[in-house]
């Protein structure tokens, strides 16, 4: 059932209905969300799947607030900090092969960003195989290969390199050998030295595709001479019921891109991966990527400690199975007619409708009930939800009844 703590809504910035423009958030705690006019909100979306965590009391939290206290910036590539130090060791003991190395950036698109330049350093290609609906980011590497919605590169076309092309990403109940067949077409080109792919579509809707797409997408890969970059930011962490979902589908990808949950809501990013892809930076000169913040102390101790918190909690394990349980009560309670599909993977879980329309006015309406989600699918026509990985059982699976109440209303 619906908790009342949800329930009761002051609503007074905007009267009746709830609009996401007129919301200024103030505060957080656990899965809780509260704006500055005292409405409380069950949130749902936990910083568009970054807050693992919840926002705190939380060990990033503390972790974080100790670095404070001793070191808060330091000089990127120039005089590594203790704690970045301690992070790469970390992060390259997440790949299952010896020798992995990792480079810390700031944001998911840069993460993108470091990876397509690592690929083309290594290949010596510059060509990049993308994926319809897919979203990596809106920095310029990452835009040029957004396949999420043609609207967001068409007005910076003239900027962005004609150097990536698309294929179909296969749904988990579609054939997907017509897509493989597009993959491999545009492999035989011999131009292509990077294939970026989600192994779970986030902002796109989430799509999860056919069982072994990715393995067979990593085998034309390697037949072609081509790197396999693996955007893990969304799935990655957890989220999607695995530490980093295309291990455990027994596929190591050239690169790993990480992100969202890395720092548990603080900003932080990264890519790992093989050894003989990585060493292609150790060229010396200027061929460097590195920002002012990046591998800052702040947010490398409180990956450190997410990355701690995530295996001690066993997260990935209690996101697969409450996701399934999640998805499950939505299948049963929500009409077949009003909600075409239930998609997951793990905590991250897509509801499509008919329309984007019909979606709005849902979210808008869960919002008025004190839940907050996002929207994902490139015409906006699914409700996704990605909650903190800790969130209270109770209060997640009582919206599979609080959706089943609303979605009659609002189509």
């Amino acid at each position: 059932m619906e908790n009342p703590a949800f329930a009761e809504r002051r609503l007074v910035r905007f009267g009746a209905s709830a609009e996401a423009a007129s919301i200024v958030l103030d505060r957080g705690e656990r899965e809780s969300l509260w704006d500055v006019d005292g409405n409380r909100y069950l949130d749902l979306a936990a910083g568009f799947g970054a807050a693992i965590l919840g926002h705190g009391p939380s060990a990033a939290h503390d972790a974080a607030r100790e670095q404070i206290g001793s070191l808060t910036q330091g000089l990127g590539d120039l005089y590594a900090s203790a704690r970045k130090i301690e992070l790469l060791e970390a992060l390259a003991g997440l790949y299952p092969e010896p020798g992995a190395r990792a480079m810390l950036t700031q944001s998911g698109a840069d993460a993108v960003t470091a990876a397509l330049k690592t690929c083309v350093l290594a290949s010596g290609k510059p060509g990049v195989l993308a994926f319809d609906g897919a979203y990596h980011g809106l920095s310029y590497a990452p835009l040029a290969a957004c396949g999420f919605a043609p609207g967001f590169r068409e007005p910076f076309a003239g900027q962005l390199g004609a150097h990536v092309r698309f294929a179909p990403y296969p749904r988990a109940s579609e054939d997907m050998t017509t897509v493989l067949e597009v993959v491999k077409a545009a492999l035989g080109s011999g131009a292509i030295g990077a294939v970026l792919v989600e192994p779970v579509l986030g902002r796109g809707g989430v799509v999860v595709p056919p069982r072994g797409f990715l393995s067979a997408l990593a085998t034309l890969a390697r037949d072609a001479g081509t790197l396999l970059v693996a955007d893990e930011i969304w799935t990655g962490m957890g989220r999607s019921g695995s530490l980093l979902r295309s291990i455990a589908e027994g596929v190591t990808p050239d690169v790993i891109c990480l992100g969202k949950g890395l720092g548990a809501s603080f900003p932080i990013s990264a890519c790992v991966g093989r050894a003989e892809v990585m060493s292609a930076w150790a060229r010396g000169g200027s061929v460097i990527h590195t920002s002012t913040h990046a591998g800052a102390p702040l947010g490398c101790a409180a990956a450190l400690a997410t990355l701690d918190e995530v295996r001690a909690r066993d997260l990935p394990a209690r996101a697969a199975a409450l996701g399934d349980r999640l998805a499950g009560a939505l299948r049963e309670r929500l009409p077949a007619a009003l909600a075409r599909e239930v998609r997951h993977a793990g905590l991250l879980v897509g509801v499509e409708l008919s329309s984007g329309a019909v979606a709005a006015n849902v979210s808008r309406r869960l919002l008025e009930r004190g839940y907050l989600t996002t929207l994902g699918g490139r015409g906006g026509e699914v409700i996704v939800l990605t909650p903190p990985l800790t969130i209270e059982e109770g209060l997640l699976l009582g919206f599979a009844d609080v959706m089943a109440a609303v979605l009659p209303e609002a189509t």
